[in-house]
């Protein structure tokens, strides 16, 4: 197999289907699997009985039609031959005098294995028991097919030859429906692609449920789930079929089709098995379960040529994955980011037996969002909102319009605003180290954030206060953060927020818990650069120093963030998803180059993460030392580094 960078192209097939006519199904099954191949796919699933329709009955029991299926299987593997894909196929089976519902793994014209139905559902309108055997009850482990023996068994698993990692599970319907799916016990086994043959019929509200256990298997067993069920073409003597087709990748459906399409669904998406993998190896639990509880399966070898895999990749790739683009997805995340918060500040306050606070207040959004939670959070306690200190402490970069933004935002939501000029402060810490006000370099910057904290703290113990940190997890990803200074809280509110996010919570809250003139200065903090404004204002007195001309955009740094952490994805995975994700907004040229500066100041800045403040983990992504980021704060970004060059020069 070509190099498709940890990812595997995986499609669901639903054909047109006559039922008891092997022949026209062979066809359609022939024409799905050259369509696949020609769009790159390393994997067909077809349905349940795909080569003879499920509808049969008692039909199965013909030996025509039984004869007729082998001999569809052999024209579907004949024709399939050249194609540089697997494709499962279901379809009835005798064997020892049994007779099986099964799935049969087709590659290159070869059959390389049949899996027999474990569960065969005998209640309400289905009598599979009348004509199937189990796969538990088989009395052989072979079946003879095409003149040779053939691996036979819910044993089996499938994997490509140098690339263990493609590992695949088969099982047929109900099996998914039982409470250990088969599918549970090939993931422990080490596949990695479970790959469900079904003929689930339709009642109201059915599939809406049916893709919830597609999402939760898949994400209980940390794997791909490839779902294909049987089509419009079934009988309907007593019930209908939708062909409902599904992908899953632990717990996300990535692709679904519209049902009870009348044409060949062919429904295409691509796999991420180094995420998968690396989930595994981060969820201690599966490796443990897998331990206990992996079942002793056979292993089926098979090679993969050089199948027509090309990017672009053939999954959806948000530009900003900690913000949902669904607006009721994200006003639900919003909520319950807030609501995190909140409850994780009420309850230090109330461990700390304190009803005042005391934080700086900017006219930004990081120390804005910061303000609005501690508001929320004393209304919640029935504590006084003039217990809230927000101090605006301007220094030569602080700007009329974020002053005044903070003026009319504090007075709306009732808080006690204080101002103190840190200028004559910073100007006599700037005299006693000789140190040139108009030299304006990282001393003369951080002086400022020093002096804001200093005033912060010390106004805190004054009033028997907690001192409220705002720092977001981007700022704390790249060290855009003052040490000592605003690195320092008594408790930070924000550091599991990154800085796509905190822009939606500041509009959800003004939407929803602001008065009009509130949401009028949130509204203007929402269009202010984002800026830490410790360099003077231009001479017209707008705001000069802007954050993300210095270190770049937040929103890929957040992307960057999100697939480092989250998904341990090497340089060149998040490049690739990156080129893609922002086509129409950054040349792969300047994606290279912050993704360089994310990593030097990602690995530079460690020793600022390692004594970060206490603050509430609300997502996937946490930097916090205590809880799930430890790095040494002196490890080298070389190997990282080196893949970016590597990606330089063929770029």
């Amino acid at each position: 197999m070509k190099n498709t960078y940890g990812f595997v192209r995986v499609a669901a097939g639903v054909p047109r289907v006559r039922v008891a006519d092997p022949e026209f199904n062979a066809n359609e099954a022939i024409a799905l699997a050259r369509a696949a191949d020609v769009a790159g796919a390393h994997l067909l699933v077809l349905p349940e009985c795909a080569l003879t329709g499920y509808t049969g009955n008692d039909l199965f029991q013909q030996r025509a039609l039984l004869d007729a299926v082998c001999a569809a299987l052999r024209r579907v593997c004949e024709q399939t031959a050249d194609c540089n894909l697997l494709v499962i196929v279901g379809l009835p089976l005798a064997s020892e005098n049994q007779l099986f519902n099964c799935a049969a793994m087709l590659c290159h014209g070869e059959i390389l294995g049949v899996v027999p139905k474990t569960f065969i559902p005998g209640y309400k309108e289905y009598y599979e028991q009348r004509w199937f055997t189990s796969a538990a009850d088989a009395l052989a482990d072979t079946i003879v097919l095409n003149g040779s023996p053939v691996p036979f068994g819910a044993d089996l698993l499938f994997r490509a030859e140098g690339n263990a990692s493609f590992t695949v599970g088969v099982e047929l319907c109900e099996d998914l429906w039982s409470p250990i799916p088969p599918s549970s016990m090939q993931a422990l086994a080490g596949a990695t692609i479970l790959c469900n043959l079904s003929a689930s019929n339709e009642l109201v509200g059915k599939a809406e449920y049916r893709a919830q256990l597609v999402r939760q298997q898949s994400a209980r067993c940390i794997a791909g789930y490839v779902y294909a069920s049987a089509g419009v073409g079934e009988s309907t003597t007593d019930v209908v079929f939708s062909g409902h087709a599904m992908i899953a990748e632990n717990g996300i459906i990535l692709a679904e089709n519209p049902r009870f399409e009348r044409d060949p669904v062919l429904l295409i998406t691509d796999l991420d098995l180094g995420r998968l993998l690396h989930d595994r190896r981060t969820t201690t639990s599966f490796s443990t379960a897998a331990a206990e509880h992996a079942p002793s399966c056979r292993t089926i070898d098979f090679t993969l040529e050089q199948p027509r895999w090309h990017t672009p990749l053939r999954r959806p790739i948000p530009t900003h994955p900690f913000v949902p683009a669904d607006s009721a997805e994200r006003t639900q995340r919003c909520k319950e980011i807030f609501s995190i918060q909140t409850a994780a500040l009420a309850k230090r306050l109330e461990h700390c037996q304190i009803q005042r606070v005391v934080l700086g207040v900017s006219g930004g959004l990081d120390s804005t969002l910061a303000l609005l939670v501690a508001v929320h959070t004393f209304d919640l306690l029935r504590y006084a909102r003039s217990g809230i200190y927000a101090l605006s402490m301007p220094g030569f970069g602080t700007s009329e319009r974020t002053r005044d933004n903070v003026r009319s935002l504090c007075k709306t939501l009732g808080v006690t605003l204080e101002e103190l000029d840190i200028r004559p402060l910073c100007a006599q810490i700037f005299s006693d180290l000789k140190h040139s006000p108009e030299h304006h370099d990282v001393t003369y910057e951080n002086v400022q954030a020093r002096a804001r904290t200093l005033l912060l703290l010390n106004r805190a113990n004054q009033l028997g206060a907690l001192q409220l940190g705002t720092g977001d997890l981007s700022e704390l990803a790249l060290g855009w953060c003052t040490y000592g200074g605003d690195h320092l809280a008594m408790y930070n509110i924000n550091c599991g927020v990154p800085k796509t996010l905190v822009r939606y919570l500041v509009a959800w809250v003004a939407d929803t818990h602001c008065d009009p003139q509130a949401r009028q200065a949130l509204t203007d903090i929402l269009a202010t650069p984002i800026s830490p404004e410790l360099l003077p204002p231009t001479p017209d007195g707008t705001i000069a120093q802007k954050t993300e001309e210095m270190i770049g955009p937040y929103e890929l740094h957040d992307f960057f963030l999100y697939h480092t952490v989250r998904c341990g994805a090497p340089p060149r995975v998040i490049y690739l998803l990156a080129t893609q994700a922002f086509q129409h907004q950054y040349p792969p040229s300047a994606i290279l180059r912050w993704l360089r500066v994310f990593y030097t100041r990602f690995f530079a800045n460690q020793f600022k993460r390692s004594c970060v403040p206490d603050g509430p983990k609300v997502g996937s992504v946490s930097l916090s030392p205590r809880g799930d980021w430890r790095m040494p704060s002196d490890a080298s970004p070389a190997t990282w580094l080196a893949e970016l060059d590597e990606l330089q020069r063929h770029s």
